[in-house]
């Protein structure tokens, strides 16, 4: 959970902002100073969304992916704990 100071943006707004990277030929930088949010935010975004569309990093997972992973992971941490309690 983010802290009560962290902004949240809606997903609209946040494909705006990529967009305008996309068409205005300006860097992350320069659109996420021109929006008044943190370059950070805009370039996550960013890499996230061209991973989606494939254009990722080798490697690199789509948002699906580590939706999946994060799944697998919760699961595997709560069959453990049910094999901690049962051996209790």
């Amino acid at each position: 959970m983010g802290s009560k100071y962290t902004k949240r943006y809606t997903e609209e707004f946040k494909r705006d902002a990529i967009a305008l990277v996309d068409a205005s030929g300006k860097t992350a930088i320069a659109v996420a100073r021109d929006l008044g949010i943190s370059s950070e935010s805009l370039r996550g975004w960013y890499r996230r969304t061209k991973a989606n569309r494939g254009g990722g990093k080798s490697g690199e997972l789509t948002s699906v992916e580590c939706e999946g992973t994060q799944a697998a992971e919760q699961g595997g941490r709560e069959q453990q704990q049910t094999i901690e309690r049962q051996e209790r």
